[in-house]
């Protein structure tokens, strides 16, 4: 990857450098086959931060995940401790009638987040607990 990254910096700065050293923007975007907008974007991107502001840009939105209430999550966590045999489908079924829903497949997500995924980790979770109080 670094070296992928090299290569499209030197190109970047190539072009700058040929600009440069020819003294004509046009000219130099016709040998490089570049446009002068693509040639000003990365003078511009060097002008504000330098060197390093010529790597890619990640023009897409973050995508944001799919999580569930910090409340839920602590709630199904200190179920999974107290109740360690039972399942991700009784846990969501236990929780519902406490008020909180949650997904059996929602309870299987938040017990892989904090390595409660089967009967032993959350055994041990539980003698943990147990141990430190």
């Amino acid at each position: 990857m670094i070296d992928n990254t090299v290569k499209i910096i030197k190109h970047k700065v190539g072009l700058l450098n040929l600009a440069e050293e020819l003294g004509n923007v046009s000219k130099a975007c016709k040998v490089m086959g570049l446009s002068r907008d693509t040639f000003y974007r990365y003078k511009s991107a060097v002008e504000s931060g330098g060197i390093d502001a010529l790597f890619d840009q990640n023009r897409r939105k973050p995508n944001i995940k799919n999580r569930v209430d910090e409340s839920v999550e602590l709630a199904v966590k200190e179920y999974a401790i107290a109740f360690p045999a039972h399942g991700q489908q009784r846990t969501s079924n236990e929780l519902r009638k406490q008020g909180i829903f949650v997904s059996p497949s929602g309870v299987r997500s938040i017990w892989l987040r904090y390595e409660l995924a089967n009967f032993k980790d959350r055994l041990k979770a539980l003698e943990a607990k147990v141990t430190s109080e």
